[in-house]
């Protein structure tokens, strides 16, 4: 039987994409390993968002190659994604081990592509086939997994000036409510408790339902509520330009929908924003901030940072600072702005020096850090709801997730098994996890 090894690179989406893809293969007699030596169909799932992401892919593809020659096999190689997308015929020329390139809208294809390159053709191909993707995708019940991902939108419209999505992954399109639906039992028959709505703009969700109306992400979160067995629903990455009244009302009125919300601004400073064509200023993200923290008091809040975007001053910087203190964020990412080839940004004058960029980014993730920890400090003494995924490190431990996505750690009791919900008393925390104790019997509630 033949094997396929996926190496994912970068976003949420591409592991979902990773993932049914190796199914995909399955049907082709194909069965995954997490032994790249021991395959006979690599795949490079790339990512092209971060800086410094297409060499990390031409690196791998140089071991490979060495690895190759030292054992006088030769395995298919594909580089997939969105490095494949905005590379293209360049890695044929820089990486002659490579048998295929495609962008991710082309995934489906890849059983086509395989037998193509086994007669020793060369495979590219860039097109956009987004509903075609997804009606030829399989979806199988996830085994022994208790979250899983599912792709609702792709692709991007709103063109920020540093950002290459709407060129490797195409214009904003939404799956049918009813594929959706149809996926989301298979997981939870399955045994999945927790589904993760994924999109690039996520709440720009438009998909039509049986009757041909156009639903929104709020509507969609409420048909899926009604699933039995799901417990738990979460959604990213939303735009702030996409947020509605509905989606506030959502999380107002269902429990399933867990009050976390990753809304990303770049940056506190509308000079900066402008540039950026964000389209949307400091101050209507905070009126979003604030509503959304009306409707759900016990909200968390994630965001995305760019430290030094071109043009960035000492002023637009302390603007960001601004916003920080004024949101308090429980989670963040953070990032200095590298160029993206292609995208506006990277032409723009006014480039921030790397020192300066460097001592703003310490800066800030100094206030991110501090913000995360006083919020996971602030949860010491609650009662939580711990969905239990996975054993722990120790002995008898387990670990499970908050609603406010941290990790959960305790001792477990001889009856509690992966898949339960169990109320934990926090007692400690970290940067990134909480620990605590399980509230006894009377007060647990057990899947």
């Amino acid at each position: 039987m033949k094997k396929i090894f996926v190496k994912t690179y970068g976003c949420q989406m591409n592991e979902y994409d990773s993932g049914r893809m190796a199914e995909l293969m399955e049907t082709e007699g194909y069965v995954q390993t997490d032994n790249k030596d021991d395959a006979d169909l690599v795949v490079l799932n790339t990512c092209h968002i971060r800086e410094k992401a297409t060499e990390k892919v031409y690196s791998e593809l140089g071991r490979i190659r060495h690895q190759d020659e030292a054992s006088g096999k030769k395995r298919l190689i594909a580089v997939a994604g969105c490095v494949g997308q905005a590379e293209g015929k360049e890695i044929f020329k820089r990486a002659k081990n490579v048998d295929m390139v495609f962008g991710p809208q082309s995934y489906h294809k890849l059983p086509e592509y395989t037998k193509a390159a086994q007669k020793g053709e060369k495979v590219y191909e860039a097109d956009f086939y987004e509903e075609e993707k997804f009606d030829a995708m399989p979806v199988k019940p996830q085994i022994n997994k208790v979250t899983a991902f599912l792709s609702v939108q792709e692709g991007c419209d709103k063109f920020c000036t540093f950002c290459v999505v709407p060129y490797t992954r195409g214009a904003e399109f939404s799956r049918k409510v009813a594929d959706i639906i149809d996926e989301a039992k298979i997981l939870v028959g399955g045994g999945v408790k927790e589904i993760t709505l994924l999109g690039q703009n996520v709440n720009a969700y438009h998909g039509l339902n049986a009757q041909g109306k156009v639903t929104s992400l709020a509507e969609l979160c409420a048909i899926l509520a009604n699933i039995q067995g799901l417990e738990r629903i979460r959604y990213t990455t939303s735009h702030p330009r996409d947020m509605s009244d509905d989606l506030f009302a959502a999380h107002r009125d269902i429990p399933k929908l867990m009050p976390y919300l990753h809304l990303p601004i770049q940056s506190g400073s509308d000079t900066i924003l402008k540039k950026m064509n964000r389209k949307h200023t400091a101050a209507e993200y905070l009126d979003i901030i604030a509503k959304m923290r009306a409707a759900r008091p016990d909200l968390a809040l994630s965001g995305d940072f760019i430290v030094g975007f071109p043009g960035e001053t000492d002023q637009d910087f302390q603007d960001t600072i601004t916003l920080i203190k004024q949101v308090n964020y429980a989670s963040s990412f953070s990032f200095k702005y590298s160029p993206r080839p292609g995208t506006p940004a990277a032409d723009h004058d006014n480039q921030v020096p790397e020192n300066i960029k460097a001592e703003r980014l310490a800066i800030l993730q100094e206030l991110l850090f501090t913000q995360q920890k006083a919020f996971n400090e602030s949860l010491i003494g609650q009662k939580l709801p711990v969905l239990i995924e996975k054993q722990g490190r120790y002995e008898g431990q387990l670990v499970g997730r908050s609603p406010y996505l941290q990790a959960v750690y305790f001792d477990a009791e001889p009856t509690m098994k992966i898949g339960n919900s169990v109320t934990i008393d926090i007692k400690g925390f970290s940067l990134n996890s909480l620990n605590g104790d399980v509230v006894k019997a009377k007060q647990m509630s057990v899947a």
